[in-house]
This record gives structure tokens, sequence and C-alpha cells, in this order.
């Protein structure tokens, strides 16, 4: 497991850039990472918004259930809970933060971008719950952020559909807040990030902390009960199913039990 993180500034705009060849799973040690450059951010008092990209063509395309030793075995759950636990440092950070999403973001990956205050997108980017192909329950806290952003009825149908979320489509259910070309994607994200940034910090952290209030009240429970539905899931024959599905690249026959 390779993992990448870069961090620089810009002005007052703080920049993580993290990879993980070649699909950027998500794991617990990536959330960890990118958490602690938040935390690290957080504490520079010189920085007042985030931009966080990622490398390659995906932005994050998921959690690797079927390759990740760590989330496929019979210990996986835990493992699933500790991205959660890395996932809620994400969430309580102090300083705003816009999401660069160049490419698919996928499960975990799609609770990763939400997990920023605001997406910039390219082109090629594509969103997409896709945990009931698996033959699983969503996680990430999507069961709130996703309705929150889009609506109950968008989010819905993307999370019993798993249909994938065109950039164009995304931009207008809110999904993103702005799109930009392939070249022109992390100049747009900077752009946002500084116009937030210009702005007085105490007051930034203030507005974001009321405006994250009720999220932040109701995401530990929220991630105990896709925990839970998880971990009764991940032990159906169904689930085994769908997972290996994916992996074999062919359409899941699934059975119900």
């Amino acid at each position: 497991m390779t993992i990448t993180l870069h961090t620089e500034t810009q002005g007052y705009v703080g920049h993580i850039r993290f990879g993980k060849p070649p699909f950027n799973y998500a794991c617990p040690e990536l959330l960890r990472q990118i958490a602690d450059a938040i935390d690290a951010f957080d504490a520079t008092t010189g920085v007042r918004c985030i931009v966080l990209s990622s490398e390659g063509k995906p932005f994050c395309g998921g959690a690797d259930l079927a390759g990740d030793e760590t989330l496929a075995g019979d210990a996986g759950m835990d493992a699933v809970a500790g991205l959660y636990g890395q996932a809620m440092r994400i969430f309580r950070r102090r300083k705003p933060m816009v999401a660069a999403v160049q490419g698919a973001a996928v499960g975990a990956g799609l609770g990763l971008a939400l997990a920023a205050d605001f997406r910039v997108g390219a082109p090629a980017a594509r969103f997409s719950a896709n945990f009931v192909r698996l033959g699983f329950h969503q996680g990430f806290a999507l069961s709130h952020t996703l309705p929150r952003l889009v609506g109950e009825q968008k989010a819905a149908l993307m999370l019993l559909s798993a249909t994938r979320v065109k950039a164009e489509d995304a931009l207008a259910w809110g999904l993103v807040d702005r799109l930009a070309g392939q070249d022109e994607l992390l100049d747009r994200a900077f752009g946002m990030a500084a116009e937030i940034a210009e702005n007085a910090p105490l007051a930034l952290e203030a507005v974001r902390s009321t405006l994250m209030a009720d999220t932040l009240a109701k995401l530990d429970a929220v991630l105990a009960h896709e925990h839970a539905q998880q971990s009764i899931l991940k032990k159906t024959a169904d689930y085994a199913e769908g997972v290996a599905s994916v992996f074999e690249r062919r359409e899941a026959k699934f059975i119900g039990s």
C-alpha cells in the first residue's frame, strides 16, 4: 500500500494532495493522514481555507472491499469503524474546505468529497453511491450528508439505484458547486478557496461551526447505524456475490440471502 500526501500553502489557502495508486482507494491510514494534515492547517493561523485534491484519474474509488486485506478479512468491520473514526476527524475540522474532484468519487470516495464544504468538478467527475450493487449499506455518513446536499428524492435515487451522476447533472443537483476544465480544475478550486479566505478568519470558523452544528450532532449516531447495518449485510451471500462480481467485472446474481 503506497500512500503519498503533500501539503503546501498559497496565501491563506492550504492544499492537501493525496495519492494511493491506481484508484486512490480509501483506507483508515489514508484518512488518518488527511485528517492529520487538516489538523495541522487548523492549527496554522495563516491558513483560512483548505483545498483537498488527489492524484491520478479518480478522485477516490471508494474502499477496496475485495483487495484490501484490512477491510476484507474477518476483522474488516473493525477497520471500517477505524475509517469512520478518521472521517469524523475530517468532519470536525474548524476551517472550510473545497474538494477538487477530477474523476470518479465512488462509495467512500463520495463520502470524502461530501465531507468538504464545497466541490469543484471537472468534466470527467462522476459521483456514485454504489453500495447496493455490492449488497451493502451506505457508509461514511452518506445517509445524512447526501440528502442534506441534494434532497431526499435524489439521494434515494442515488442510494437505491447506484446510478452514476455525471458532472453536468452533479452541478444541477448541487453535488458540485462549480465546474472547470480538467486543466483548470485546481486553479478554480484555489480561486474558490481564495474567495473564502479573504474574509475574517475568526468569523469564518464561527460561521462554519454554526452551519455544521446540526450535522455534527447527528454524525456519530449516523455512522454507528451505518456500521451496524454493514456488519449485518457483510455476512450475507449477496454481499459476497456483490464484491466478487465487481472484482471479477461481471454482473451480480443476487439471491436475497
